[in-house]
């Protein structure tokens, strides 16, 4: 342990980066002296001004909170400075930080990414990596420069993704992950045994920030990509389709919650053709199979399963 703790300035702002934000403030090795967190936004219905769960966490603990809308003015890049840290910390923050504060800590900034780097640089990688059908992802720490996601990796972790998983509990595994490898970073350095590994650009793949019709499901695909996307969609944006109940009335949007694929289905079922109901799960046509959806969220209305569907919607109760 160094013969103090490191000065750390944490920058994050969604959940993913408040739970590694709680494993540092509990951890002897740093004392966590400001927090930098997105601008307070409105969100919701009622459109209210919220604060980030980064910026609800350093308050909790008493730690100064800034935010700045981006670092252009030269004062923003003074103030962290004057805080004088040993490292920047960043997490799922939402910006690109310029070179002038990416120079500011004595030692270096660091960057939890969740993904096995160079695989999957940018603003997606869980969902990318669920709706890709991949087996594992992960938990890179890499030393930060000014490219996205390009700096020199320090370390990381690997984790599998089982058929069922969906986005929302990968994210969760991976940010209770990014703490403790964030700690075992600084103490590798602490006691030289930091490796530092150049990322090879050539296998470089991209995870963009993803649109509301990213969740849009083509049933032309074979089940086993729907079943990828619906996980890979799950929690949020959601995966998603347009069911026109009879012919002249206005279709009806049908988000699904991740469900397993089912039996073969007959030449008779369209693609997208809802089959039916199977042990509770919604039966939907895919190109080769039926998918079975766990759950079923009609537009404006609560989250069921698939039998009070068919009973509410096609008059279909057994």
């Amino acid at each position: 342990m160094a013969e103090k703790p490191w000065r750390i300035v944490f920058m994050g702002t969604p959940d993913f980066a408040s739970t590694i934000l709680e494993y540092l403030i509990e951890w002897d090795g740093c004392d966590v002296i400001a927090a930098y967190t997105q601008p307070d936004r409105p969100s919701g219905r009622g459109h209210k001004v919220t604060q980030s769960p980064v910026k609800e966490v350093a308050l909790k603990n008493e730690i100064p909170v800034y935010q700045p809308l981006n670092f252009k003015k030269e004062e923003d890049i003074e103030e962290l400075r004057a805080l004088e840290p040993d490292f920047l910390v960043v997490a799922a923050y939402g910006l690109i930080l310029p070179q002038a504060v990416l120079d500011v800590p004595s030692v270096m900034p660091i960057n939890v990414h969740a993904s096995l780097l160079p695989k999957y640089r940018g603003a997606a990688p869980i969902h990318r990596s669920v709706a890709n059908g991949d087996h594992a992802t992960g938990i890179t720490i890499m030393k930060m420069e000014a490219g996205l996601d390009t700096g020199p990796i320090l370390v990381q972790q690997a984790l599998g993704i089982a058929w069922d998983d969906y986005t929302g509990k990968i994210h969760d595994e991976l940010a209770a992950m990014g703490g403790p490898l964030v700690m075992e970073t600084l103490l590798r350095y602490e006691n030289k045994h930091l490796i530092v590994m150049q990322q090879d650009d050539s296998i470089a793949t991209y995870a963009p920030k993803l649109a509301k019709e990213d969740g849009l499901i083509d049933w032309t695909m074979d089940v086993q990509a729907v079943h990828n996307q619906i996980r890979g969609m799950h929690p949020w944006p959601g995966a998603y389709f347009f069911w026109t109940p009879e012919e002249g009335k206005e279709p009806i949007r049908l988000v699904l919650s991740p469900g397993k694929p089912g039996g073969e289905q007959s030449d008779e079922h369209a693609p997208g053709t809802i089959v039916g109901e199977f042990d509770g799960m919604l039966g939907i046509a895919c190109a080769d199979r039926i998918y079975l959806a766990s759950k079923v969220k009609p537009a404006g209305k609560k989250e069921m399963d698939g039998k009070a569907f068919m009973c509410g919607y096609l008059g279909k109760c057994q």
